[in-house]
């Protein structure tokens, strides 16, 4: 039985703070939630799911904006109608990356924030990310434009980034013209 996972919102403090590095083995607990972060993203991306259960479409979500202060996040990503492939990622680190940056065009949301919030978030075009599943097997992904977006939105989180604090104050659509709109 499906049941919605609680977001914090933004204005919860835990989501301001820079997580621990998980231990491994993962708690039982832990990889619960995980599976349930997988299922509420997937459930939240399929529409007469969506409208079913009340879900607000995320492609991403980590372990702070459920108020766990670990590093871990897990991505969901419809590469084709009806087709999801996930990512864990467990104290991800981020090993190389494009000098080229890309927005995303219709910018960028978070389950935590449920407002819109104009402006361009500069992120790189492709990433190299490792880290561990949750089984503490190694990982390593490359991930490039939308992918690539989601990868940074979700450790942004793990060190109390929100994606509203990389637009710039003065002029949210500054350098518009330096990078690839996706």
């Amino acid at each position: 039985m499906f049941k919605k996972l609680d977001i914090l919102d933004e204005k919860e403090k835990v989501l301001r703070e820079k997580c621990e590095d998980v231990v491994f083995p993962m708690s039982k607990d832990d990889k619960k939630l995980i599976q349930r972060m997988i299922d509420h993203l997937t459930n939240s991306q399929i529409e007469e799911l969506s409208i079913k259960y009340d879900l607000r479409p995320g492609m991403g979500l980590a372990a702070p904006q459920l108020g766990i202060n670990k590093r871990f996040f897990v991505v969901v990503h419809e590469y084709e109608e009806g087709k999801f492939n996930n990512y864990v990622i467990v104290n991800p680190k981020i090993v190389s990356y494009s000098e080229e940056l890309i927005y995303a065009s219709t910018g960028e949301g978070c389950l935590s924030v449920e407002r819109d919030v104009e402006g361009i978030v500069p992120r790189y075009a492709r990433i190299t990310i490792e880290g561990f599943d949750e089984h503490g097997n190694p990982v390593r992904f490359r991930a490039r434009e939308e992918l690539s977006i989601a990868f940074q939105h979700e450790y942004d989180h793990l060190d109390g980034i929100l994606f509203y604090d990389r637009i710039d104050k003065d002029d949210p659509f500054k350098d518009e013209d330096k990078m690839r709109m996706i």
